[in-house]
């Protein structure tokens, strides 16, 4: 059965929480897997947290240690006890410094890691899993889910350690002073870990909800800005600002949910604990009275008391980030365990380069997002090494979906692919790719330079032949009036060249690849007639030598083809070279030429 993807947004089904809070434990702590390779720094970074712990928790002493100097019961100087608390002062900054600075070292770098493993399995993931993900989604992953797992191991984690030895030392101290007002005090515990376990459980909820409303207004803000000239070419700036205040405003309906429930839950505990420590001075008070204790020890009971408390209301929002963690962790883990269409890691043999035979057999293929339509239905055809072929039809014929099969973005529902004769999918998949460039209608740049674009098509590459590259694809000429000339900055997506300058370096970095196979899709569609020459000359050259698929609507671009293949409804209806085609009565293809003749006459 097909692995069902699911969407980030969706939310846990109610009757399966137990199921989700312990796949959530589960995959938190493989996240901190990350964190094994700095185990030596986390070490250290526990031993001056404990040593920093140690230190704070000799202050309630001290202070008691006074009082027993003001009763003259202390076997100590008021001077000397002074002294020791300033020593512990200094140890205190001392070991808090190196608590924070390795345990810091440890977050960046295990989170590091996780970004650079979670971005090295996405750019492994197949075609199929982003096109059921917008892009603000997993960028908000990358980015701020991967943020909250840092601060848990940078700050929170450490809380915990700190709060849990405060709350365990304190109590075994403080039964030694009495343990009857021991028993007292902890008599007031499990109604505060029962809410605790109540309020933590439905804050959980709210911060996922939050996480993902989040991931939302972001996603809104990466479609405007990637598509920010279609918003200004509509005039739909308002639009955009009323879709991400919208988006804006569900985060803060869900933040004042959740601050509401943590609010509340804080006051409980303020009331819980200060309640619980006002009956403890009045039981205490009466001891001092009978007797059974003196002042000081009620005074450093007290004192105990107070850290232990604030321990326990600091593991109550300690509970609320780790829940948070666990969130972030699910939707991290989730990315991380897909498929990918190869494991990242996985040494690959060297293919020796294709002749560029191709053949389809019987193909039938329906796209995964939309099973109910059969887009291709089983479609048959023979290309040769060295040939061109053309593939037109209307849209939505089943074009553009034999060439992703072809580059194994999909695989077939049925029938066979063949390369040189051997089914594609038993070729290396890197391998396999490397023989074949592919330049689309709608180029997209790096924003780096014109070198580094081009040099896309085989990292490695010398200037010199960055610059033969460019001179085959008729792109030197205008690459050299720029003052920088190869050095030059494209921009964001190309912005800052012409549709036509784009082709051109789309093409040279294909002449640099030198492929075996080469996919042209609607690669001269959108340009004006000079740009048009141009690119067309360059693409003349790309293609001698070389097994080409062409995508054509325009087809005078087509004329000179080995062969044309006319697609209607996912079948091959028409196939025969550009005269052949034309000359046919009642044809498909004749169709097209007429109305692209008709429709040329009518803009002249």
């Amino acid at each position: 059965m097909a692995k069902r993807h699911k969407r980030f947004g969706e939310q846990a089904d109610p009757a399966d929480k137990k199921k989700v809070t312990t796949e959530g434990l589960r995959k938190t702590l493989r996240i901190f897997r990350f964190v094994l390779p700095y185990k030596r720094l986390f070490g250290i970074g526990l031993l001056f947290l404990a040593l920093s712990q140690t230190t704070t928790m000799l202050f309630p002493g001290f202070i008691g240690e006074i009082l027993a100097v003001i009763e003259r019961t202390s076997k100590y100087t008021l001077n000397q006890v002074i002294g020791g608390l300033l020593l512990v002062l200094v140890c205190q900054a001392v070991f808090s410094f190196f608590r924070i600075y390795f345990f810091t070292r440890v977050s960046e770098r295990s989170m590091a890691d996780v970004r650079r493993s979670l971005y090295t399995r996405l750019v492994h993931l197949p075609i199929s899993f982003f096109e059921q993900r917008r892009v603000g989604e997993l960028m908000s992953r990358i980015g701020s889910d991967v943020t909250q797992l840092q601060d848990v191991l940078s700050i929170t984690l450490a809380e915990f350690f700190r709060q849990i030895t405060s709350l365990v030392v304190g109590i075994v101290i403080i039964s030694f002073i009495s343990w009857k007002l021991t028993l007292f005090m902890l008599a007031t515990f499990p109604v505060l870990v029962v809410a605790a376990m109540g309020f933590g459980r439905y804050i959980r909820k709210l911060s996922k909800q939050a996480q993902d409303n989040l991931a939302n207004a972001n996603v809104v803000v990466e479609e405007t800005l990637q598509s920010v000239q279609v918003v200004k070419a509509f005039t739909n700036e308002k639009l955009e600002v009323s879709r991400y205040g919208k988006a804006l405003d569900e985060v803060v309906q869900t933040g004042l949910r959740a601050a509401t429930f943590r609010g509340g839950f804080v006051s409980f505990l303020i009331f819980g604990l200060f309640g619980g420590i006002v009956a403890v001075v009045w039981y205490g008070a009466t001891l001092v009275l009978n007797g059974e204790m003196q002042l000081s020890q009620l005074m450093t009971f007290v004192f105990y008391t107070m850290f232990i408390g604030g321990s326990v209301g600091g593991l109550g929002d300690i509970y609320t980030q780790l829940q948070k963690t666990i969130g972030a962790s699910e939707r991290v883990v989730e990315m991380m365990e897909e498929t990918p269409e190869m494991q990242p890691d996985a040494a690959e043999a060297p293919t020796a380069r294709l002749a560029g035979a191709i053949e389809y057999h019987n193909v039938h293929f329906r796209y995964p997002a939309r099973p109910d339509v059969e887009v291709l239905q089983g479609i048959s055809l023979s290309i040769q090494p060295g040939e061109k072929v053309a593939l037109v039809g209307y849209s939505g014929a089943g074009k553009s979906t034999l060439v992703q099969l072809l580059m194994r973005f999909y695989a077939p529902a049925s029938g066979e692919i063949r390369a040189d004769g051997r089914p594609i999918q038993d070729y290396p998949l890197t391998a396999y790719r490397s023989n074949m460039a592919v330049v689309p209608q709608e180029v997209l740049l790096f924003g780096g330079t014109i070198a580094e674009n081009i040099g896309y098509g085989r990292p490695g590459a010398t200037e010199a032949e960055i610059r033969e590259a460019a001179r085959q694809a008729n792109a030197l000429s205008f690459i050299e009036t720029f003052p920088d000339g190869f050095r030059t900055l494209v921009g964001e997506r190309g912005i800052k060249l012409s549709g036509g300058q784009r082709q051109r370096i789309a093409i040279a970095r294909a002449i640099l690849k030198d492929p075996a196979i080469l996919i042209l899709d609607e690669a001269t569609s959108s340009l004006d007639a000079e740009s048009e020459r141009l690119v067309q000359e360059a693409l003349d050259t790309l293609m001698q030598g070389r097994t080409t698929l062409i995508i054509a609507h325009r087809l005078a671009t087509i004329r000179y083809v080995d062969r044309i293949y006319v697609l209607q409804q996912g079948r091959i209806a028409e196939e025969g070279s550009h005269e052949e085609l034309s000359a046919r009565p009642g044809g498909i293809y004749r169709e097209l030429v007429k109305l692209q003749f008709e429709s040329a006459m009518t803009l002249e």
